[in-house]
């Protein structure tokens, strides 16, 4: 089969390798959708190691059609379509038994420690489907939509670690597809507003198309002076950082009111480091919190907020290729004017 190998750092190969079949308790799906995340580009550049196999196949946004099932599976059968949460707890650790799995001492992942989307079958290992980890997709729901389910649960995790609430003003710092995920939860939840600040001319139109309140170029407009403007002078209720840039974690502290909520969503470079002024948090009592990966219930959520057409995954995929075009679907995932970049296997 065809695959995009990822054999060193900044050494991603079109290559051909064995089609993989399903073992006892596995599956072996044809990879219909497979979305490049800003994660696979950090893990493409050697900034994210965790994890991360050489030689491997990259990919943990995917869903398609199943075309192998192995012996003792009941569950699923050949065509059945399915998506993945990549994601694999353990269930036995003491985060697992606190139901904090995202943060699951022993996790594994499709992508990581098993071969991920970017090829034309993807191999379910056994343990995650004893964990729940497959799910139907809904009828009607495209492979591309399911195969938003994994960044979008993540954003569920982050909005609900910022607590944000009903009539809440929330600024969101990047306008990636990430940030814009955050921004149609944020309306979900009922925020009363949603700022986006974003320095990507492309992306500021895509969030105003896609209906947020206000837009800033924080590298030509103050956004101290916008935030201040929209809400009385006092700050938002939360800042959500959806940007992988750790000075702008204190640019973040400085914008929300007292009492305020600050998530640091993005995930930042190994050894990556920024300096804050602590008596932000200490005077003005912010909640300060982080986000990592997703839940199995929260993946299960995502689903179904796509389906029901909460997040439109189709304005959020701009561009598609196959997965012989799969590096010129990283190149241009790299130039910052996409927002989702996927392969699509049809």
């Amino acid at each position: 089969m065809k695959a995009a190998v990822l054999r060193a750092p900044n050494d991603l190969a079109l290559t051909t390798i064995p089609t993989p079949q399903a073992g006892p308790g596995e599956l072996v799906l044809r990879m219909r959708a497979a979305a490049v995340c800003g994660t696979d580009m950090r893990i493409l550049t050697g900034k994210k190691t965790k994890g991360v196999r050489f030689p491997s196949v990259i990919g943990h946004e995917f869903a398609g059609e199943v075309v192998d099932v192995g012996t003792g599976v009941a569950a699923f059968r050949t065509g059945d379509r399915v998506c993945v949460d990549p994601v694999i707890p353990c269930r036995a650790c003491a985060y697992c038994k606190a139901s904090r799995e995202n943060v699951c001492l022993n996790r594994q992942a499709i992508g990581y420690e098993f071969d991920g989307g970017f090829a034309e079958y993807v191999r379910i290992p056994a343990i995650a489907l004893q964990a729940g980890n497959v799910f139907r997709i809904p009828q009607g729901m495209s492979f591309e939509a399911a195969a938003l389910a994994e960044p979008l649960a993540c954003c569920v995790n982050g909005q609900r670690n910022a607590q944000v609430q009903l009539g809440d003003s929330v600024l969101v710092l990047g306008a990636g597809p990430i940030g814009l995920m955050h921004a149609a939860l944020a309306r979900s939840a009922g925020a009363r507003q949603v700022i986006i600040s974003e320095p990507n001319a492309m992306r500021r139109q895509a969030a105003i198309e896609r209906g947020v309140d206000a837009v800033c170029d924080p590298l030509n407009e103050s956004l101290e002076a916008l935030v201040h403007a929209r809400t009385d002078g006092l700050g938002v209720d939360v800042a959500i950082l959806a940007i992988g840039v750790p000075a702008l974690a204190n640019e973040a502290l400085t914008l929300v009111r007292k009492g305020g909520r600050v998530n640091l969503f993005a995930g930042f470079s190994a050894g990556a480091t920024g300096t804050i002024d602590v008596n932000l948090i200490h005077y003005n009592e912010i909640l300060v919190s982080g986000a990592s990966a997703l839940t199995r219930r929260d993946y299960e959520l995502a689903l179904h907020l796509l389906a029901g057409e909460k997040v439109s995954a189709a304005s959020l995929i701009t561009h598609r290729y196959a997965v012989d075009e799969a590096l010129g679907a990283f190149e241009k995932a790299a130039t910052g004017q996409a927002l989702k970049v996927a392969l699509i296997n049809d």
